[in-house]
């Protein structure tokens, strides 16, 4: 076997690129101001708030109705999340017990609801209607584009039992884990409304301001979204070290503050530890974590691993916007929001930091850039499994060569399962959830690390610093980051976005023939897939001599620079995509090569690379 080359050109930037956000003409979204106020009861779980909410209407469009989800309401017996539940024929462990779902099972004082007592527009009374995890508002009267409507409301909630992301008593012992607890107005953008119910997947949000009061047993640490606007009266770690904080009394209200947000997340719990590490060129980190000696060891260590993640994701994509990150014990698993992420906490540190990176890095791609998880779920998914795979080869010293390896292998799997969906099927409506994560994270991964084979690796990168710069604090289309990516590597690239994500067509080249030609060699090459892709050929002879060959696929109207450039490059001619076979001859005898290859960078997710390689016997 001869030695093929491997290069994994991901250029580690020196920089990010400084453009300010200017996304595509004719480009608006809404906007929210959130003033909400909630009394919370840890006795029984149970909570009382009100909200003020400032809607502002930027689209050309006049509004006579709003949605608001409520995604407590999921979790009650007979829900469209629990009969999913039931019905799915991969049901997530998180959310069974003996095979069953734990949602069906749950009695008035463990289920969560979340319920609007009074709604008013502008002062007017307003018709709503509950379905489900979806409040219905019929106006008192339209909002005109450009116009702002406030909404005053008065709601109640219950906590259910911790079963997916938010929700009381966790298995680690958390008490509180508040996320998806608030009435939260639905989006509105260019493809209309949003009010998909809570299943199962994840979300999408109307930018805006938030300012948030909880009062609570003053026992409780609380940790999440938003800047802490009064530590000097709260304590619990967030105060002057020269500070004595008194307090009064059963309760204390915590005022939070967060700009420039989509959602806003908090978790509570009397046996919090709160670590604080102050990053020098960076936001000051946050930690909160039971008071556990198991744990503890772990969760001292994986401060340093957290800032070291920021300063990665910072210098490779681009400046993190807020002055705070909060590092949160609790939840299921890892899920990501504004400022913050919760993790549950108790594993191997290797596990730790990984959840860790990969929920951090959604604060690029999707925090920041917020594409609509729902329908583009492979975007935010597989974007942040894309960069978290390079940050964790790098801070964790891994070593790989392909970072990416796991991801292709699962894609492999997907394909020869034959349960694959188009990426562009919505989240809920993969028939597994073995196919919905496949699909999300590892095809979605793919999308980028083969797109680096396509177009290079420094433009790829540079691609993905330019998208997120112009597009920062919007909610941006798969077309958006085609163009953005066209737009810097010079390749017309719909194929490919169309191809990967619209169908489920897999690349297949094989080598059919290698025969001698007088004293040179025709190679005949073959497209068995449908889905077209430009090739790298490495040629190895038999002194040793490694040269690659470069044919571009003639759809993308240009080519890419040489991804191996201490190897001699020859470019042939274009391949027409719908020609399925291809042939050139070499100026070298047959019994001069060892051996050719097919792609000896391995990004190009070829289903059966069986074919890709020729040896003289």
């Amino acid at each position: 076997m001869f030695k093929i080359v491997k290069t994994f050109l991901f250029a580690l930037m020196g920089g990010s690129v400084t453009l300010i956000a200017q996304p595509h003409p004719g480009y608006w979204q809404q906007h929210v101001d959130y003033a909400m106020d909630i009394a919370m009861d840890v006795e029984t779980f149970q909570y009382s708030g009100t909200q003020k909410l400032i809607y502002t209407n930027n689209s050309p469009d006049t509004l006579n109705r709003v949605f608001y989800h409520l995604y407590f309401n999921a979790f009650q017996p007979g829900s469209e999340m629990d009969i999913r539940l039931q019905t799915i024929q991969d049901g997530d462990s998180r959310m069974l017990a003996d095979g069953k779902s734990r949602i069906a099972s749950l009695q008035p004082n463990e289920i969560g609801y979340l319920h609007a007592k009074s709604l008013t527009q502008d002062g007017i009374v307003v018709e709503h209607n509950e379905e489900g995890t979806i409040l219905v508002v019929d106006l008192a009267q339209p909002i005109l584009p450009g116009k702002s409507s406030t909404f005053n409301m008065t709601f109640e909630g219950q906590v259910p039992v911790q079963i997916r992301r938010s929700g009381r008593n966790s298995k680690e012992g958390i008490a509180l884990s508040m996320s998806q607890w608030y009435p939260k107005m639905v989006e509105y953008d260019v493809e209309g409304w949003h009010p998909n119910p809570y299943i199962a997947r994840e979300f999408h949000g109307v930018w805006g301001d938030f300012d948030v009061k909880i009062t609570i047993d003053k026992e409780y640490t609380i940790g999440g979204t938003g800047y802490l606007q009064n530590p000097q009266e709260i304590g619990h770690g967030y105060e002057s070290p020269d500070t004595k904080v008194k307090t009064k009394g059963k309760t204390l209200t915590w005022h939070f503050k967060a700009p420039k947000v989509h959602d806003f997340m908090w978790g509570a719990d009397p046996e919090y530890v709160h670590d604080i590490v102050e990053m020098e060129n960076g936001p000051k980190l946050h930690f909160f974590y039971k008071d556990k000696p198991e744990i503890l060891e772990n969760w001292k260590n994986l401060q340093q691993k957290t800032a070291q993640a920021m300063e990665f994701f910072t210098k490779n994509v681009g400046p993190y916007p807020y002055d705070q990150f909060s590092v949160v014990q609790g939840g299921d698993g890892g899920m990501e929001y504004p400022m913050s992420t919760l993790i549950t906490g108790e594993r191997q540190f290797g596990s730790l930091v990984g959840v860790m990176v990969h929920e951090m890095g959604h604060s690029w791609f999707q925090q920041v850039v917020a594409t609509n998880e729902a329908k583009y779920e492979w975007m935010d998914e597989g974007f942040t499994v894309f960069i978290s795979s390079l940050c964790m080869n790098q801070i964790m010293e891994q070593g790989l060569d392909n970072p990416f390896e796991r991801s292709y292998t699962g894609y492999y799997a997907l394909v020869k399962s034959g349960k694959e969906h188009p990426q562009t099927t919505h989240a809920d409506r993969y028939d597994l959830n073995f196919a919905y994560g496949i699909s999300a994270y590892s095809k979605g991964a793919i999308f980028l690390s083969q797109l680096g084979y396509i177009i290079g690796q420094d433009k790829l990168m540079e691609s993905l610093q330019k998208f997120y710069s112009d597009f920062k604090f919007t909610h941006p289309l798969p077309n958006d980051f085609k163009r953005t990516a066209e737009k810097v590597s010079g390749v017309q690239l719909d194929w490919y976005l169309t191809d990967w994500t619209q169908t489920t067509n897999t690349i297949d080249y094989a080598i059919k023939a290698v025969e001698a030609e007088g004293n040179s060699t025709k190679i005949v090459l073959e497209r068995i897939g449908l889905m077209p892709m430009p090739l790298d050929i490495l040629l190895v002879s038999n002194d040793g001599t490694q040269e690659t060959l470069y044919i571009p696929l003639r759809m993308m109207r240009g080519e890419k620079d040489n991804p191996f450039p201490d190897l001699k490059r020859t470019v042939l001619k274009d391949w027409p995509w719908a020609y399925p076979t291809y042939e050139f001859v070499i100026d070298k005898p047959l019994e001069t090569i060892q051996g050719i290859s097919v792609d000896p960078s391995q990004l190009m997710a070829d289903v059966d690379r069986s074919n890709n390689l020729w040896q003289s016997n």
